[in-house]
C-alpha cells in the first residue's frame, strides 16, 4: 500500500438565457501576483435499485445524475481512480444522502477505483457527510456577455454581513515538499505562498467542502466578498478556500508550467497529500472527502490544472471553474503529444462521461484568437472545443464567452464570479 492510498483510507474511516452577470481589476493575468442509481461497483447493487432502474444508469457515471432509480445517484463510483490515489474514496458522501453514500468506502487501493467497495445491498456504506442533490439543467450550457463589464454587486462586502476568517499568508518551502522539491528551471528550491480562508461560524474538526484556488494571491481579494456575501445569504456552502500560489515562472519549461501545464496526476498527489494535511493540521479544518464537497478554480494554466484535478481524480473532485483555461499545447507528453489541447481533441470525447461539474470561460480577445487550429494554441477554439465536447458527452456545464475581453480579463471575471460560483456549487448540502 502506498503513501497516498494509505492516507485516503485513514481518510474515509475518519470521516436558459443569460444573465447580467458577473470589470474590475486585480488578479486578472494570466499569471497573477453517475451511473444512476445502484450501477454496480461493488457489493451488491448500490443505492437500492438495480442499474438501469429510474434510466439513467451507465450515462453520467457516478454523482452527476439524480433520477437513478430510488436510491438516486451511485456516489463517485470511484470511476476512474487507477494508480496513484487508487479508490480509497469510492462512494464516500455519495451524490444523494438517501442512496447512503452510494457504496460505501471501498477498499483502498482498489485499483480501478476501489471497485471492490463494500456497498451493502440497499443501502451503501455510511459515507461523509453532506452530500448533493442533482440540480437539474438550469444554468447549463452556452452564454454570452458583452463589454463593456460591470462588477457583480456581491464584489463588496455588504452592510453588517459576517466576515470569514482570512489568515495571514505563509511561505512553504519548497525543500519540504517530496512532489516538487525544485524549481524544474533551475534546480533550485523556492518557497510557494499560502493563505486560507476559513468562513464564518465553522467549527473547528467539523468536516468542511472546500475549493483550490491556482494563482491563489492574485484571486484573495476578488474571492473574498463574494464568499462572505454569498455565504450569509445561504446562496453558497461554508467553503474553506485555500489561495495556493504555484512554483515560479510561467510557461513551457518553468515550475509554475510543470505543475499546472502536465496533463497528470502529479499536481493532485501534491495537493492531497501535502497541501490538505497541512491546512488540516495548522488551521484545525477537517476537510470533507465527499468529492461533492471538492472543488478546484483557476485562470490560464491554473484552469488547465482545475480540470485535470477532477479529470483523473472524479472521486476526489466534482467542481471546476475555469476562465480563460489553457486547454493548448503548453507541456507536450509521449502519452499527450498535444497537452491538454487533448482534453478536447480526444479524451473527453473518447471516454465515458465523468461526474463533473464544469464552469469554461474565454474571451474573443483571449490568447492566441487569431491563431490557427493546427498550432494547438488558440485559448478561443480550445475553450469552444471543451464546451462542445462536455455538452456532446452530457456533461453539466455552462460556457461563458465574453465578447471584447481578453484572457483572464480582470472585467469579465468580476460581472460573472458569483454566479459562477452558485452554478459551480448548485445542488451541494
Amino acid at each position: 500500500m502506498n503513501r497516498l492510498t494509505l492516507l485516503f483510507a485513514l481518510l474515509a474511516l475518519g470521516c436558459g438565457t443569460p444573465a447580467a452577470e458577473p470589470s474590475g481589476t486585480g488578479g486578472a493575468s494570466g499569471t497573477p501576483p453517475g451511473g444512476a442509481g445502484g450501477a454496480s461497483s461493488g457489493g451488491t447493487t448500490q443505492g437500492g435499485a438495480s442499474p438501469g432502474t429510474g434510466g439513467q444508469a451507465g450515462s453520467a457515471v457516478g454523482g452527476a445524475v439524480s433520477s437513478g432509480g430510488s436510491g438516486g445517484t451511485a456516489g463517485a463510483a470511484g470511476s476512474s481512480a487507477g494508480s496513484g490515489i487508487g479508490g480509497a474514496l469510492a462512494g464516500s458522501g455519495g451524490s444523494t444522502p438517501d442512496a447512503g453514500s452510494g457504496g460505501g468506502s471501498g477498499t483502498p487501493g482498489g485499483g480501478a477505483g476501489g471497485a471492490s467497495g463494500s456497498a451493502g445491498s440497499g443501502g451503501g456504506g455510511a459515507g461523509a457527510a453532506g452530500g448533493a442533490t442533482d440540480p437539474g439543467t438550469e444554468g447549463d450550457g452556452d452564454f454570452m456577455i458583452s463589454s463593456p463589464f460591470t462588477n457583480a454587486p456581491e464584489s463588496t462586502v455588504g452592510s453588517g454581513v459576517p466576515r470569514g476568517t482570512l489568515n495571514p499568508s505563509v511561505m512553504l518551502p519548497s525543500a519540504s515538499s517530496t512532489v516538487y522539491p525544485n524549481d524544474v528551471a533551475n534546480s533550485q528550491t523556492f518557497n510557494r505562498q499560502m493563505q486560507v480562508y476559513v468562513p464564518n461560524g465553522y467549527v473547528a474538526g467539523t468536516e468542511a467542502p472546500f475549493m483550490i484556488v491556482q494563482d491563489g494571491s492574485g484571486y484573495v481579494n476578488r474571492l473574498r466578498p463574494v464568499l462572505d456575501n454569498m455565504i450569509a445569504d445561504g446562496r453558497l456552502p461554508k467553503l474553506v478556500v485555500i489561495f495556493l500560489n504555484p512554483g515560479p515562472g510561467d510557461g513551457p519549461g518553468s515550475q509554475r508550467g510543470l505543475e499546472y501545464d502536465t496533463v497528470s496526476e502529479r499536481y493532485t498527489t501534491f495537493i492531497e497529500t501535502e497541501i490538505l494535511p497541512k491546512v488540516a493540521t495548522d488551521y484545525s479544518v477537517r476537510f470533507t472527502t465527499n468529492p461533492e464537497g471538492r472543488g478546484s478554480f483557476g485562470c490560464s494554466s491554473g484552469g488547465a490544472a482545475a480540470f485535470t484535478m477532477g479529470w483523473f481524480h472524479p472521486e476526489l473532485y466534482h467542481r471546476i471553474i475555469t476562465y480563460s483555461g489553457t486547454f493548448t499545447n503548453q507541456a507536450s507528453s509521449t502519452m499527450y503529444p498535444h497537452g491538454a489541447w487533448g482534453y478536447h481533441e480526444t479524451l473527453i470525447p473518447q471516454n465515458d462521461p465523468k461526474p463533473l461539474r464544469v464552469f469554461l470561460e474565454a474571451g474573443s480577445n483571449d490568447n492566441g484568437s487569431t491563431a490557427p487550429a493546427s498550432g494547438f494554441r488558440n485559448w478561443v477554439l480550445a475553450n469552444q472545443g471543451m464546451a462542445r465536447e462536455l455538452k456532446a458527452k452530457g456533461y453539466h456545464y455552462r460556457f461563458v464567452f465574453a465578447n471584447g475581453a481578453g484572457h483572464c480579463d480582470g472585467g469579465a471575471i468580476g460581472q460573472t464570479l458569483p454566479a459562477t460560483m452558485e452554478w459551480a456549487w448548485r445542488g451541494y448540502r
